[in-house]
């Protein structure tokens, strides 16, 4: 018999095959076969929201050829990832290759592994049509949003704009941050701090207030100054010492929010990137020795949950690698929030022996940054507790009280691995000298610092992930292509590492918020994603939801435009310091089918125009001139010299401020962590050094 098997890509097709072996044909869909029309709304509204989907134009060779090989085949197995989308395109797959629905001809695999394979293979079962439903009426509302939606946006802004139920969402949680970022004030504190010495070892010492224990608040520099006139000449004496001990806890193993968020931290990673190579990873890779294998578990998910097989796997490696001290006496079990879905898994290491080490050489640079994270945070997970001995002193110094604290690592535990990398900066310890009620200090010095409040700092990708997950807007799947979407449409900006809205961003985000409230509103777009998650568990039917939506939803659109008839909305320019050297008006920054450039306001008077120069550091290799950055027509960046083709030099490695050691000339920056000379010739190249952390020594 020959059975055929159909996912979505060739690595991941690869994978199975080696598993499967002979009398299965592993073959892939390239993804979704099927779709709405681009050219029109697609969904029958009068008539139960019916989606009208069509064959996908580029995908009819495609089609063709698996229907030829479904029709030679004795059974055919549709194993597409394992999730809402999965289950659609298995669904579209199912009726274009004119299957029985009711056969159980669905498979799924959590893992790329032989275990993981063989156990999808074993289990098949009829295609969940509730997870079908449930991505249905996730297409048909987005659809419905954004094909109603557009136009009005071209008729009352400008052509080619477009919204979406999450999209516009997430661009106004960065508007409301940039608004807070405007509208802060910022107010003014003072702090004193000393530096006292025991014997010969120095610490720090803080102000906290009055010798009662009463907390105090320095406004100015006069109430400082009042302070430090006051402590003039006292002694510093040790009021009391307090000793203990605390337990700092491992994180969990990730979901696909916090592996987005911890891979921009640590590895400068944003969600797209580390999806990509998560999928690569998931799909499998050909590992020396052992062959093609997933390497992780399935990577779109929000569950904390781990197998007891992989926990004994974790624990053994532990146990041979540490030794039982770094067991916990208790297994772990990490506490999933409400709205987790708990499909899946966390993500994981399919095999938790294989270390990062071991597969280095199989994997690219990213991939093992990557694995080396995923590693290294489920072992950890599995640890035992850091435990740090404490200390906190109360000084007195006249009619004031200081306070100092500190910790030493009493045992390290999952330390030794793994930490959790911080958007914010955690306050420092260390260890303070042996102290004790009575000891009198010497003062080396005390220091009035003058402070101001600090505005709330701009999303990151990471932070913007956070923001996400923690409104309950969209899910693991959407979070980097929402953030994709809103750059692409120009709604938003990365400014090195934070995202800043446009000035389109922000009239848009007014407009939406002007007149359609609920599809901006946090809390309605958290809302419709719990009714998907109802669809999808069998307890809400999929065209209520929509019903529920369209009611209202036609009804406000159709009072926006009685409202705003024959009203259009001017997005003001972004003004340039560029002077037009024709006509001497500052240039503004436009946007066209080639990105920004900057353009003379005075059109069609003056039409000046010119490229927008970014300068990079170094110089050209071939003639010493300046290097650029330019953006091709499909907007990725590449460098070239100032001289365009006159000299002709151009490159895709980013150039660096560093010279070579064999020419001296400039260093580029290619992907990998590679550093090369592009002086024709020359040839110089090397691998820049990876960070390595030292280990935490025992206290």
């Amino acid at each position: 018999m020959s059975k055929l098997v159909i996912v979505e890509s060739p690595a991941k097709a690869k994978t199975i095959q080696k598993y499967l072996g002979s009398g299965y044909e592993v073959v892939a869909s390239m993804g979704h076969v099927c779709d709405l029309p681009k050219s029109k709304l697609g969904v029958d509204i009068e008539h139960g929201f019916t989606p009208k989907y069509i064959e996908m134009p580029d995908k009819k060779e495609l089609i063709k050829q698996l229907k030829s090989k479904a029709a030679d085949s004795d059974f055919v197995y549709l194993a597409a990832d394992p999730d809402r989308e999965g289950e659609a395109i298995s669904w579209h797959l199912c009726h274009v290759l004119a299957l029985n629905e009711e056969d159980d001809n669905r498979i799924t695999f959590n893992e790329i592994t032989k275990k993981g394979v063989e156990a999808g293979i074993e289990h098949p079962r009829r295609i969940n049509m509730d997870l079908v439903d449930a991505q249905q009426a996730r297409r048909v509302l987005d659809r419905i949003v954004g094909y109603k939606l557009s136009p009005f946006l071209w008729k009352k802004v400008k052509r080619g704009l477009s919204a979406g139920r999450v999209q516009s969402v997430a661009v106004r949680i960065i508007v409301d941050r940039e608004n807070e970022i405007r509208n802060f004030k910022p107010e003014e504190y003072w702090s004193i701090d000393a530096v006292l010495l025991k014997d010969r070892s120095k610490f720090e010492a803080h102000l906290h207030g009055k010798s009662d224990g009463k907390k105090i608040s320095i406004e100015n520099e006069n109430q400082a100054n009042e302070i430090m006139q006051a402590l003039d000449g006292a002694e510093y004496v040790v009021l009391n010492v307090k000793k203990g001990t605390r337990k700092k806890q491992p994180a969990p193993p990730f979901t696909t929010s916090t592996l987005q968020q911890e891979a921009s931290r640590k590895l400068n990673f944003n969600p797209q990137r580390t999806m990509r190579v998560a999928q690569g990873l998931y799909e499998g890779v050909d590992v020396q020795g052992i062959g093609m294998t997933g390497l992780i578990t399935y990577m779109r998910t929000d569950s904390l949950r781990i197998s007891d097989d992989a926990r004994a796997a974790g624990n053994e490696y532990i146990r041979s690698a540490y030794g039982d001290a770094y067991l916990p006496e208790k297994q772990r079990y990490f506490k999933q929030k409400n709205s987790a879905q708990d499909a899946h898994e966390a993500i994981r290491p399919t095999n938790p022996a294989l270390k990062p080490e071991a597969v280095k050489d199989s994997l690219t640079v990213d991939q093992y940054k990557l694995y080396k994270l995923i590693w290294e945070r489920f072992i950890a997970s599995l640890m035992e507790c850091c435990v740090q001995n404490t200390v906190n002193v109360d000084i007195a110094a006249g009619d004031y009280l200081f306070k100092a604290s500190g910790y030493t690592v009493k045992f390290d535990g999952f330390t030794t691995l793994y930490e959790e990398g911080k958007d914010e900066t955690e306050e420092k310890g260390g260890a303070l000298p042996a102290l004790s009620k009575g000891d009198k200090l010497k003062l080396k010095s005390l220091t009035p610092n003058q402070h101001f409040t600090q505005p709330p700092p701009r999303y990151t990708e990471a932070s913007l992930v956070k923001a996400l997950e923690e409104n309950g807007i969209g899910r693991p799947s959407t979070y980097a292509p929402t953030i994709t979407t809103i750059i692409k449409r120009e709604y938003v900006e990365r400014e090195k590492k934070v995202l800043k809205p446009t000035v389109l961003g922000e009239v848009i985000t007014k407009l939406m918020y002007d007149m359609f409230k609920d599809i901006i509103d946090l809390k309605f777009t958290a809302k419709i994603e719990t009714e998907l998650d109802n669809v999808e568990a069998g307890k809400l039917p999929w065209v209520k939801v929509l019903d529920r939506f369209y009611g209202d939803f036609d009804k406000t659109l159709t009072a926006a435009e009685k409202k705003m008839d024959g009203t259009r909305i001017k997005v003001p320019e972004e003004e340039s310091d560029v002077v037009c050297e024709k006509c001497g008006r500052k240039m503004v920054i436009r946007s066209g089918r080639f990105g920004k450039f900057l353009a003379c306001p005075g059109y069609p008077e003056c039409k000046n125009t010119k490229p927008i120069v970014t300068e990079m550091p170094g110089r050209c290799p071939k003639c010493g001139g300046k290097i650029l950055l330019r953006r091709s027509a499909k907007g990725n960046k590449y460098y070239a010299c100032e001289k365009g083709k006159e000299c002709g030099f151009m490159t895709w490695d980013e150039p660096t401020e560093n010279n070579c050691p064999q020419c001296g000339k400039t260093l580029f920056k290619r992907r990998g962590g590679i550093t090369v000379c592009l002086n024709e010739g020359c040839g110089y190249e090397t691998q820049t050094p990876r960070k390595t952390r030292k280990k935490k020594e025992d206290a």
